[in-house]
């Protein structure tokens, strides 16, 4: 705040400029002003580095890996976590983690949660499902402490949740009102839409005929006397299905939310976690990606400088042709050979991922290829001539990104 005139003889306009900065001071301390970045750091603060956890984990089996890390009797989420990858053929790749493993196993595992029929919906708006299966094995439980891990050990945020399940998470079932397009099952939703379209009496007793057994399960069976009595059916229809059906599957999920304080900060902060937890990050461009990586150049004047600066165009032009011709899709896929990570983590990248030069691999032509260091978000670019090759040689790397080019 500027400071006030010691000519001003104003005592409103003091008393006023004093208001503010208190209130100004109110605001800045008040919860709902912090970012979520903000709070993941404060409890990231309590991960112990000395301390660690072992995933041992096949890339075409995340989720399973991941439930048996997470029931080992000795699995601490407060433990730094140490993942390792195995090929699909049992092959060790020996990436000890020290960063990139666990970033592309946090990655892999929000991607299997979603895809697992814990999980139903549509456009990517997902609610809890009811799996016997999952309820049998406390899965629902790993499913919301998987979440928590990944959001405070740097991973990435869900983004898949349905804003209603969002909302049951924040506020409790008890105040939510799930809307028709909630129902994931196909078939139930069109016959519960003809229902809420229902113009007369007639037309509603004949339209909720074939949902006569489905409406006795769920307790929603009774007498229509009126077309008023059209909107409160649906909404039984509705609450049951979306919430009263999985109650049992959202009260582990929501104490799996619970693990490393996430739920509690949630709660205090819905609005900054929102867009974490229900929607997908925001779209990587040339422009962002190419201020996040940090280009650690050699020595002003010397050959090694020269060359080094001729290929950074092409690594800019690289990322601005992906842009226009690929999309997010594919700059997500360089983010991840990079660091493990095909979207910025709601914590950020630690440390600040970087472009080194492949000096030592310029003579040879089978190794002109990029390589990384995920552990330390270290990009390793080749100096080739032509921006033709450049292209080929990222193009080919980041097609075969599983373990391709990783110290």
């Amino acid at each position: 705040m500027s400071s006030i005139s010691d000519h001003s003889s104003d005592d409103e306009e003091l008393n006023q400029a004093i208001m503010a900065s208190l209130e100004s001071n109110v605001t800045i301390a008040h919860p709902s002003t912090k970012s979520a970045q903000e709070v993941l750091l404060n409890l990231a603060s309590q991960i112990s580095s000395n301390q660690r956890c072992r995933f041992n984990i096949n890339r075409s089996s995340v989720l399973d890996g991941a439930i048996r890390g997470f029931k080992r009797l000795s699995y601490n989420p407060a433990s730094q976590m140490c993942v390792k990858f195995s090929d699909d053929l049992g092959m060790d790749e020996e990436a000890v983690d020290l960063g990139g493993p666990r970033r592309e196993f946090l990655r892999l595992l929000m991607e299997a949660l979603a895809l697992s029929p814990m999980f139903e919906g549509r456009d990517s708006k997902l609610s809890l499902a009811l799996d016997s299966t999952a309820l049998r094995e406390d899965r629902y439980f790993i499913a919301g402490q998987a979440i928590a891990v990944s959001l405070v050990h740097g991973g990435p945020p869900p983004g898949f949740l349905a804003p209603t399940l969002y909302s049951s998470v924040v506020v409790g079932n008890s105040s939510i009102k799930p809307v028709l397009e909630d129902i994931a099952d196909a078939d139930l939703y069109e016959k519960v839409k003809k229902v809420s379209e229902c113009s007369s009496l007639d037309d509603l007793l004949h339209t909720t005929e074939p949902l006569q057994d489905y409406l006795a399960n769920a307790g929603c069976l009774r007498p229509l006397k009126c077309i008023e009595d059209r909107d409160l059916l649906v909404q039984d229809i509705t609450m049951f299905q979306v919430v009263h059906r999985v109650a049992g599957a959202f009260e582990r999920f929501k104490e799996g939310l619970k693990v490393l304080g996430v739920l509690d900060a949630i709660r205090m902060h819905p609005e900054s976690f929102r867009p974490l937890m229900c929607h997908e990050p925001t779209a990587l461009t040339a422009d962002l990606m190419d201020h996040l990586f940090h280009i650690r150049l050699s020595e002003v004047g010397s050959n090694k400088r020269r060359t080094e600066e001729l290929v950074v165009p092409f690594w800019r032009d690289y990322l601005q042709d992906v842009e226009e011709q690929e999309g997010p899709s594919k700059l997500g896929k360089i983010l991840a050979f990079a660091t493990g990570a095909s979207v910025v983590p709601p914590v950020g990248f630690s440390p600040q991922p970087s472009i080194d030069f492949l000096h030592e691999h310029s003579s040879s032509p089978k190794q002109r290829l990029p390589m990384a260091n995920t552990c330390i978000n270290c990009l390793k670019l080749p100096l080739l001539d032509t921006y033709e090759a450049f292209r080929e040689s990222m193009d080919f790397a980041i097609g075969n990104t599983q373990g391709f080019g990783r110290e």
